[in-house]
């Protein structure tokens, strides 16, 4: 069985590129003068600087392995190639209007690996990403939640910032 592909921007190829690059060669060398300097402490079993080295030495190699995982079978949606603004689709940017309370918001539709709702990124993968895909500038999606249907209209659709 093929394994899911995740989708990236290219935005997020490069910050999971960048933070893997700054976790393998300043992280890793930092965490490593670090135990070395609270071996020649001497006694490891009472020695707080020791554990707290190799607990942030463990994180590291943890992330590491993650963001080697995500990057291995990474797909690019390239925005250039792929989307015109006709329709709501990965990497873009949309405005929506919430039609019970009229408050507006604004979402950039990105894979489940870059997705942040505090920084209004969301998931292609999630009920409202799902729902959004598609859509046209006036259309209304219904997005199932568990207060009950939400229906949103289509305010606008664009490029993101970079």
């Amino acid at each position: 069985m093929e394994a899911k592909k995740n989708l990236l921007t290219r935005e997020g190829l490069k910050k999971y590129e960048d933070e893997l690059h700054e976790l393998k060669v300043v992280k890793r060398k930092e965490v490593a003068q670090k135990i070395k300097e609270a071996r020649e402490q001497g006694d490891l079993s009472e020695n707080a600087e020791y554990d707290a080295a190799k607990d942030e030495q463990r994180d590291i190699e943890a992330r590491i392995e993650e963001l080697e995982k995500i990057l291995k079978n990474v797909e690019v949606v390239d925005m250039d190639e792929e989307h015109n603004l006709e329709q709501v689709g990965f990497g873009l940017a949309v405005k929506v209007k919430d039609n019970e309370f009229d408050d507006e918001m604004e979402f950039k539709i990105v894979g489940a690996t870059e997705a942040n709702s505090l920084k209004g990124k969301i998931s292609n993968e999630s009920p409202l990403g799902k729902a959004l895909l598609g859509a046209k500038k006036g259309d209304i999606v219904t997005v199932e939640a568990p207060a009950g249907a939400i229906e949103y209209t289509i305010l606008d659709i664009y490029k993101p910032e970079a």
